[in-house]
């Protein structure tokens, strides 16, 4: 039996790693940790609710069964969160915490939704990248059995509070000219949760490529819709 956890899951990424899993014969119970409760439900689903995000990485050792994979979906923009020192605190600081909480429950293997781009030859002057950027450093640091890192580009799909609605569409309107050249822009959400948990069920399997394992977006193509088996 394995045990998954969710961290982030009401978000546009994280609501379809759940469905994902929920779907899934390789995960025989799901937990998840959100200030919202998710609108999905299934029998094997158990939704835990915490509006103070400083407990949530306290809640994972109380988990029963305890999980075997950790996903990390948890996001935000400048804007929501009401500046870059606000935004830190929840997409480095908070995201750090939960890493280092799985690691002392005993969990085996922890994804993280990161970003295209931390490592590009500017990542170290913009903000985003550097929040990013420290969190992949803590996942590697901290030596799980597996880490995975997906860094999918921009976020394509429908979801309650785009980051920018109108490149978003655009993207999103390329794969009618070309689907390649999408791909080299951006993912859609449902690929991208889809390939977080294939990553995971492999490195369950024992048939992860790495230890740490980052998924390029290529990867995450390939992974979330090439090779996507329903």
């Amino acid at each position: 039996m394995t045990t998954a956890a969710v961290f982030g899951c009401t978000g546009a990424v994280g609501s379809h790693i759940l469905s994902t899993l929920l779907g899934s014969d390789a995960f025989t119970s799901v937990k998840t940790i959100s200030r919202r409760l998710p609108k999905l439900q299934s029998p094997k689903l158990e939704a835990g609710q915490e509006a103070d995000t400083s407990k949530w990485g306290g809640m994972i050792s109380n988990l029963n069964p305890k999980p075997s994979v950790v996903f990390n979906a948890v996001g935000t923009t400048r804007a929501a969160a009401g500046g870059i020192q606000n935004q830190w605190k929840i997409d480095h600081d908070l995201c750090i915490e939960n890493a280092k909480a799985a690691k002392e429950a005993g969990v085996k293997t922890y994804v993280f939704i990161s970003s295209a781009g931390t490592r590009g030859l500017l990542s170290g002057y913009v903000p985003y990248s550097k929040m990013k950027v420290g969190v992949e450093d803590a996942i590697k640091e901290l030596d799980f059995e597996h880490g995975i890192i997906l860094r999918p580009g921009m976020i394509i799909g429908e979801r309650e509070t785009p980051k920018a609605p109108f490149l978003e569409k655009l993207i999103g309107n390329l794969h009618k000219i070309s689907p390649s050249f999408q791909d080299l822009i951006g993912q859609d959400q449902k690929i991208i949760g889809r390939a977080a948990v294939a990553a995971a069920r492999l490195a369950q399997e024992g048939k992860a490529p790495s230890k740490y394992w980052v998924l390029e977006q290529a990867d995450i193509v390939k992974y979330g819709r090439d090779e996507w088996k329903e």
